[in-house]
């Protein structure tokens, strides 16, 4: 027999209780899966899949997710069953397997239940014909045991470790979806608890409902200013929490406290004698003073800070178990006291402390996916002449982290690889399978100069090699400069096909056969394949979710997603990914998306010298929709002749100002021009019109008249020439001087 893989959640969660307190720890844990709702004989959608998922990866007839209770076992997910049980989802103690491993606290594998004496006598080898039998551990959030995730056949079966090991990870699988189960049932018991208890009177009736709605540290501040003034009758009232050094306290806000406070009052530390807050943080005791005499007594250095016109005050410590969240402080005016009755304090700091709570978990829950998603969303690299655009887009219908990924690699200067892929799955351990891959992936394509197809095999091997066994689809895609154009070589893992937007419109789809998906067969046959881009063609990679239509043939997906390529051609390549969600999925979106989109800048044949400064135009259409385009030319001139992004983008507004003014009020033809030497960048726009640009000072509210202000003051010169030779017209022409004023070194050198 194999040896049952190591779990290390078993060692670490299961829960060694002392044999005298082990039957109160089986009936709380019995008590709370009632409780979620998982002691009753119903079927379960997701463990109904787990159960699937078993029966499919072991190939055997039968597999369950069994929980075992006081005097039966249920089975909410279960496939293959008898047909009786099946139905009913429940079986006698007597009959049950699955008791073994709840008792011994580990995984019980029978290849033949016949020969096995723990178990030869079960009623279910005669009765329901089991031959064979692996079950592991299903663990609840205390690590006690208190079902299995088994697999079952009607014949021996030698249970390889392959088996064993797929069973083990499904069976952490389902203990986290136990877990999150109880967790949500507890905790929405509990919120439900509390609701009830508020609603015994209307000063708890306020306060739950006041504080639902608090999704920050500051919110709960001001939450509380808010109830303690309309419901307990305060003046004033802060919030001073715990910072994470648990050696201070800081006011959410000054603006409830008695005036007159320095804003040094905001803080303080734990461990001052003088301060009264820091008094209650380190006692945990709640504090009530009926007037200033009376905290001067106890307190007198505080004199200071106390103003005259307050009456009681209190004080009162916010603990969550042993553990000190906040203090309350509040006042009130003169002829009010602060009392057990009219305050409600255990109510009021309760609601403060379950707020506190929730808001710590909602910002851990947010600093987790900010984290992935930083994660997912790669910076990526500047490549010369090369313009990459990205989107991460994740599901709107759920707050699962998903496997969808995208990178880019620059190998060296002449060469890159583009990879985009998606991690099975739509959960935690997609995200992290994703970030696996992913970083192996980034590794091979940095540090090994190989195709595509090559670097995929790495990675499948990796995936299998180092145990990781995760499953999904990519594409990697490597360009090689070849002058102004690129070979492009790519290699498809059951991705859906990359597709090409040429400069001239059409669009090209990289539809060759897939191979094989990742994480199935390590030393699967992988392909590469071939064509060119050329300067202004545009490369897109995608996963799924972007094209995902229930009842829509693919073919017809990907028309529309071509259609929507050329509708959105003549815009800029970095709002191109996002523009291609909001437009073929909106606010329907089910899946998470990724989209990386690549476009070859147009180039110049030589760069700027000293003797030879470099100058490229380009004829434009007299109409509006032709200055994207002409905009994005003079980007991709600049850009390869080395101008720094930061003031490329100084030149495209004053380029776009330019071209716009002569599209508006000359007359064509019209055409762009840029010059670039070693020391400075001009940009003219010529037209058929004679009448120069007029600097204007337009009133706030007039949308015009603002294009040649932008000249004066940003360009280091502008001026117009006129056309004598060949007939009317003229050139705005503007100048900047280069950032990076080129060394004699450097000139005429490329990137």
């Amino acid at each position: 027999m194999p040896a049952v893989p190591d779990s290390p959640h078993l060692d670490r969660d299961v829960e060694r209780a002392p044999r005298n307190t082990e039957a109160v720890t089986e009936a709380q844990a019995i008590f709370e899966l009632v409780e979620a709702g998982l002691g009753s004989p119903t079927a379960d959608e997701s463990f109904d899949r787990f159960a699937r998922l078993a029966m499919r990866q072991l190939g055997v007839p039968t597999a369950a997710v069994s929980l075992v209770l006081a005097d039966e076992q249920v089975y909410p997910g279960a496939h293959g069953l008898p047909e009786d049980i099946q139905a009913s989802r429940r079986m006698p103690l007597t009959h049950s397997f699955c008791q073994h491993v709840t008792n011994d606290r580990e995984p019980l594998v029978v290849p033949d239940t016949r020969k096995d004496s723990r178990v030869w006598d079960n009623p279910a080898i005669p009765d329901f014909g089991v031959l064979a039998y692996a079950g592991f551990p299903i663990l609840d959030q205390r690590g006690r045991v208190v079902g299995t995730l088994c697999a079952m056949d009607d014949e021996p079966h030698d249970w390889t470790e392959s088996d064993l090991a797929t069973l083990a990870d499904l069976t952490a699988a389902c203990t986290s979806e136990l877990r999150l189960r109880i967790a949500h049932e507890r905790a929405t018991r509990m919120q439900n608890l509390a609701i009830q208890a508020t609603r015994r009177n209307r000063l708890l009736l306020m306060l739950s409902e006041a504080f639902a709605d608090a999704t920050s540290v500051q919110d709960v501040g001001e939450t509380l200013a808010y109830v303690a003034s309309s419901a307990i009758g305060a003046r004033y009232a802060g919030l001073a929490v715990v910072d994470p050094s648990r050696k201070s306290l800081t006011y959410t806000s000054m603006d409830h406290l008695e005036p007159g406070l320095a804003p040094s009052y905001r803080y303080a530390r734990i461990d001052d004698p003088d301060r009264v807050v820091s008094y209650v943080a380190r006692t945990q005791e709640a504090l009530f003073f009926r007037d200033q005499a009376d905290i001067l007594a106890s307190f007198p250095t505080v004199s200071d800070a106390i103003d005259d016109t307050v009456g009681s005050r209190a004080l009162l410590p916010v603990v969550s178990g042993t553990s000190l969240l906040a203090v309350i402080f509040l006042a009130w005016e003169h002829g009010k006291i602060a009392d057990d009755e009219s305050l409600s304090r255990a109510g009021l700091a309760g609601f403060v402390a379950h707020a506190l709570e929730r808001v710590r978990l909602l910002e851990e829950r947010r600093d987790a996916a900010t984290t992935l998603q930083a994660a997912m969303l790669t910076e990526l690299p500047d490549i010369p002449h090369l313009e990459l655009a990205s989107t991460y887009s994740p599901a709107t219908l759920t707050d699962q982290v998903g496997g969808d990924w995208y990178d880019a690699v620059v190998h060296d200067e002449d060469a890159s690889v583009l990879m985009i892929g998606d991690v099975t799955g739509h959960d935690m351990r997609a995200a992290a399978e994703m970030g696996q891959l992913r970083s192996m992936l980034r590794t091979f394509a940095w540090s090994h100069d190989e195709s595509p197809s090559a670097l995929l095999r790495l990675l499948d091997r990796a995936n299998s090699g180092l145990a990781l066994h995760a499953s999904g689809t990519a594409v990697v895609a490597r360009l090689d400069r070849r002058g102004d154009f690129f070979d492009l070589s790519w290699s498809n893992a059951g991705h859906p096909p990359p597709l090409v937007l040429r400069s001239d419109g059409s669009v090209e789809m990289l539809d060759a056969r897939p191979d094989m998906m990742l994480g199935f067969v390590p030393n699967a046959p992988r392909s590469d394949h071939m064509t060119h881009l050329g300067p202004g063609d545009t490369l897109l990679l995608y996963t799924d979710g972007l094209i995902e239509r229930r009842g829509v043939a693919q073919s017809t997906r990907l028309a529309g997603l071509a259609q929507a390529l050329v509708a959105l051609r003549h815009g800029s390549t970095l709002a191109l990914p996002n523009a291609l969600v909001q437009r073929l999925v909106g606010s329907d979106q089910r899946d998470d998306i990724a989209v990386l989109a690549v476009r070859v800048r147009a180039a110049v044949n030589s760069h700027p010298t000293p003797a030879c400064p470099t100058r490229v135009s380009r004829s434009v259409e007299h109409t509006t929709g032709a200055i994207s385009p002409a905009r994005r030319w003079v980007d991709d001139i600049l850009e390869s002749c080395g101008i720094s992004r930061d003031q490329r983008r100084t030149i495209m507004l004053l380029a776009s100002e330019t071209l716009t003014n002569a599209v508006q009020h000359a007359v064509g033809p019209l055409e762009a021009i840029v010059e670039v030497s070693n020391t400075l960048v001009r940009v003219g726009v010529r037209d058929g019109s004679p009448d120069e640009p007029t600097l204007h000072d337009p009133a706030p509210h007039e949308t015009g008249g603002r294009g040649v202000q932008f000249l004066d003051r940003f360009a280091d010169r502008w001026f117009v020439e006129h056309r004598a030779a060949d007939g009317p017209g003229k050139t705005v022409w503007f100048e900047l001087a280069r950032d990076d004023a080129l060394s004699p070194e450097r000139v005429g050198g490329s990137r």
